[in-house]
């Protein structure tokens, strides 16, 4: 297996065309995010006590060298601002203690700036007329230099130096280790007094800073967060809570440091404290609304309105799994983030941010986050990244951090090639009670299928054939392997899993949903799942979010779309029957009262706003309205709405060069794109009609239209 080689050397950049560009804080790429996660994981306390993640945390380096040649038209002068100690070199030469302006001659220069930070990420902003710090420049954590005959210091040994990492960071004033999402005042809905004090009310689940207006006198101030009423007053079962030391003479507003998720707030007062009104701070993710859904049903529009808010909530430096108890970054949780990222804000910095943060450095020695199942969801996140974005950037700067944590997984196989349990790792699937980890699990073979697929396709992305031939051939052998030994020709079904070598009996619904999307099926396969499986009561069902939205996405796959409206209906709409204003992390319409609350034998446990509750974003995005790119970065998609019981709908689809707009009617669709070539699904009983172009028979009631960026299409047809 071929390594990817790396940039090794110096970049030399022709300044003349880049003299306007604005510079940017640069660092080790990985470092800051590695960094930051660190920091916003390490907030989460339990009833007022630090509890830090359980997986290893990793550090940024603390010594790196940043890199540059420029070939200067004329002389120029650049202000360096640093976060550490650094030292400079021009053209090979020290310069004298750590200037911050430099005069640089006309023509070639080379620059060397090496930082140092224990605390911080070293990180380097440098702007010029025509140097800048930028993605451009090459950075090494090696010190590898040596100096020659001459007496000169000389780069030429071998160090190793990658492209920078950023995150547009452009005010030189603005460290990087400054960094906070911004805050927005908003106000309580109701003060109640209650027993000893009194209880707040928002109005809906939020998070940020609560502020206490006019805080004064001697004593102790107990605050109760929750994220229903019932947890609020728990005095002694709420999730969170802070006990306050309060000495203040004088009335003044007061905002609390550490952040916190709640709806409801309950505080009492001890000694002579006492106070006024309370608000709160609001911190949010600024991330533009760009994707939409609106139809002719109502309840539908309202379950797209919560994911929506549920979405925002989750979706803070990183994406998160839930605002009020864990707060960290879990890879399962993220990459369903990712997906219906695609579909709402776009936002490829954070899906970026987050796969850098969950990878971590190296040595690998563990899974992530302990759980073999979600190193799997990392591989695939970054090939479906490239599939919405195009951003070929970003798969060759992250592949060689793929290619060690594959080497990881295939280490740890057991005789027969399979990934099963070892001491320390975590096989979680989802949360079901009584769902076996033993053995050689036939889910974890299938994720770790698709991740050698993805390692090949990178490898092909970046035409390294070497590496594309390994892991085709890893993967080739593992899909017959996983026929073979789980495949179940009288349940038409894959097993659960295999113990001592022999199938067990079990049939469960993870491993046959997967295999449906991954396209591992024949038709006859895939009906027999259909049936056998995923429609069958008798199988266990499903009470999760986490994998409904799994279950749903194969249902679609399958043609099964009307009985997927169905059951978002039923199933998220039942939240919102129950007063849901974000979507939870379970959901079982069994329960009854309280009994929705508890999780993990805890009162209270459970998280009434879950990243992945958020899905029917997903759903309705690639299934309903129907749009997917069908190549890298949408330079060629689909479109093929299906209004299953709406009246009408429509929508806005985000896309790196904009927003796909899209209205249907029985009778009519409207479609205008800003990018690539698409084609227009429908299906009528008649030929249709349209404005612009030439429609096309496909089969009995089927037609395509082939789409250009730019044209308003309007198409009549009889649906």
């Amino acid at each position: 297996m071929k390594k990817l080689i790396l940039v090794v050397g110096c970049l030399v950049a022709t300044v003349t065309s880049f003299a306007q560009q604005a510079s940017t804080w640069i660092w080790y790429p990985g470092d800051f995010e590695v960094w930051l996660s660190n920091d916003m994981q390490n907030r989460r306390t339990e009833r007022g006590t630090f509890f830090p993640p359980f997986w290893k945390m990793d550090s940024h380096y603390v010594l790196v060298e940043f890199n540059k040649q420029f070939d200067l038209p004329e002389a120029d002068e650049i202000t360096i601002h640093a976060e550490g100690k650094y030292n400079v070199k021009v053209n090979g030469k020290m310069l004298p203690g750590m200037p911050s302006n430099v005069k640089l001659e006309k023509g070639k220069q080379q620059i060397n700036i090496k930082v140092y930070n224990q605390a911080h990420v070293p990180a380097l902003f440098v702007t010029g007329k025509y140097v800048h710090t930028d993605k451009d420049w090459l950075v090494t954590f090696e010190d590898k230099e040596w100096i020659d005959e001459t007496g000169k210091a000389s780069d030429q040994s071998g160090t190793t130096y990658v492209k920078a990492g950023y995150w547009n960071m452009d005010n030189p004033n603005e460290k990087p280790s400054q960094f906070k999402l911004p805050t927005r005042p908003e106000q309580a809905v109701r003060k109640i007094a209650h027993d000893k004090g009194f209880l707040i009310d928002f109005g809906k689940n939020t998070f940020g800073f609560l502020t206490l207006h006019q805080l004064q006198g001697q004593g102790k101030l107990s605050i109760y967060y929750g994220e229903s009423k019932e947890e609020a007053l728990a005095t002694t079962t709420c999730e969170t809570l802070d006990i306050l030391e309060v000495a203040q003479s004088a009335a003044r507003d007061s905002t609390l440091e550490l952040s916190k998720a709640f709806q409801y707030v309950y505080i009492e007062p001890q000694g002579n404290v006492q106070f006024d009104e309370v608000s709160m701070q609001y911190e949010y993710l600024p991330v533009e609304d760009r994707g939409m859904f609106r139809s002719s049903d109502e309840e539908l529009n309202k379950i797209w309105d919560v994911a929506k808010y549920t979405m925002e909530l989750t979706s803070r430096e990183f994406y998160i799994d839930g605002i009020k108890r864990d707060r960290w970054i879990w890879s399962g949780d993220a990459y369903q983030s990712y997906a219906m990222n695609y579909y709402l804000g776009f936002d490829s910095e954070t899906v970026k941010r987050t796969i850098l943060a969950l990878r971590g450095k190296e040595p690998t020695i563990t899974h992530i986050n302990t759980i073999m199942d979600y190193t799997f969801y990392w591989f695939l996140s970054i090939y479906d990244y490239y599939r919405y974005t195009g951003d070929r950037e970003f798969i060759e700067s992250v592949y060689p951090r793929m290619q060690t944590l594959m080497e990881f997984c295939l280490g740890r196989r057991n005789k027969d090639g399979l990934m099963e349990g070892l001491s320390g790792d975590w096989v979680f699937i989802d949360w079901a009670e009584g769902l076996s980890k033993k053995g050689e699990v036939s889910f974890e073979q299938l994720l770790l299928c698709r991740s050698l697929e993805t390692m090949a396709l990178c490898a092909d992305l970046l035409q390294i054939p070497e590496d594309k031939s390994f892991y085709a051939k890893e993967a080739d052998a593992l899909k017959q392997k996983f026929f073979d030994f789980y495949w179940n020709d009288q349940k038409t079904a894959f097993v659960h899993s295999r113990i001592d070598g022999k199938q067990t009996d079990e049939v469960t619904r993870y491993t046959n949903m997967f295999a449906i999307f991954f396209d591992y099926l024949s038709a006859e396969q895939q009906q027999g799942v259909k049936k056998n499986v995923l429609l069958n009561d008798n199988i266990k069902k499903i009470m999760t979010p986490y994998m409904r939205y799994y279950e749903l996405e194969a249902l679609c796959a399958l043609g099964e779309k009307d009985y997927v409206m169905d059951e978002i209906k039923s199933y998220w709409g039942g939240m919102l029957k129950l007063g849901a204003i974000t979507f939870w992390e379970e959901y079982n319409p069994e329960k009854q009262g309280a009994e929705h609350y508890t999780m993990y034998g805890r009162e209270f446990g459970k998280s009434l706003c879950h990243s992945w509750g958020a899905s029917p974003i997903y759903l309705l995005g690639k299934y309903y309205l129907g749009v997917e790119p069908t190549s890298a970065g949408y330079e060629t998609y689909t479109i093929a709405p299906y209004l299953a019981s709406q009246e009408w709908m429509e929508g806005k689809v985000p896309t790196p060069a904009g927003e796909i707009e899209l209205h249907v009617s029985k009778s009519k669709i409207k479609v205008k794109s800003p990018i690539g070539k698409g084609t227009l699904k429908i299906n009528s009983t008649s030929l249709p009609r349209t404005n612009h172009g030439k429609v096309k028979k496909v089969s009995e009631n089927t037609y395509t239209l082939e789409l250009e960026k730019g044209i308003d299409y309007e198409v009549e047809y009889k649906g």
